[in-house]
């Protein structure tokens, strides 16, 4: 994918582990959701449609139910802060499933977030959130470093959310 309207050149980037583009911050957050076939089906289902983020609180505003390249998506924080993005890759095979999306203008950050669920070899269910970024507005750089700690929270805060959904799944 091209980098069109994004706010960034390395489009896909999260697609490859460990990558951040020189002056952005990497963030990896990995959280043990469950064990199972249907915890792993119930937690893709939960990130692929927006769930999870909404479960969080956070508004999401979506051009499609389910998460596909090129689907828009704008995040609202508390009423106040809105986070255009655009997906650009998405995963879906027997064990990994997830996508990323892209910064467009307006975002108060500059970067790419992913969001993957996986299952290991010996059924442990996965919620892997990995970004880069930096601050684009005004207020994400005078908040500098509590802003990094601020979405790390947010990260956290997913792989809580998402084992509570999971929770009623049946295991396998």
């Amino acid at each position: 994918m091209s980098p069109g309207d994004f706010t960034y050149a390395d489009v896909g980037g999260t697609r490859e582990p460990g990558f951040c583009p020189p002056g952005f911050h990497r963030m990896d957050v990995r959280t043990r959701i469950g064990e199972g076939h249907e915890v792993f089906r119930r937690a893709a289902e939960a990130v692929c449609t927006w769930e999870m983020h909404r479960a969080m609180g956070v508004g999401i505003d979506a051009s499609a139910d389910r998460a596909a390249p090129e689907v828009t998506v704008t995040v609202t924080l508390a009423g106040l802060v809105r986070a255009p993005c655009r997906i650009v890759w998405t995963v879906d095979e027997p064990r990994r499933a997830g996508w990323a999306y892209g910064t467009l203008p307006g975002h108060p950050e500059c970067g790419e977030e992913s969001f993957v669920v996986n299952r290991t070899g010996d059924g442990t269910v996965w919620l892997t959130i990995s970004a880069f970024s930096r601050a684009a507005s005004w207020y994400a750089k005078a908040g500098g470093p509590a802003t990094r700690g601020l979405q790390h929270a947010y990260a956290k805060r997913c792989g809580k959310v998402l084992r509570a959904l999971c929770a009623r799944a049946p295991e396998s």
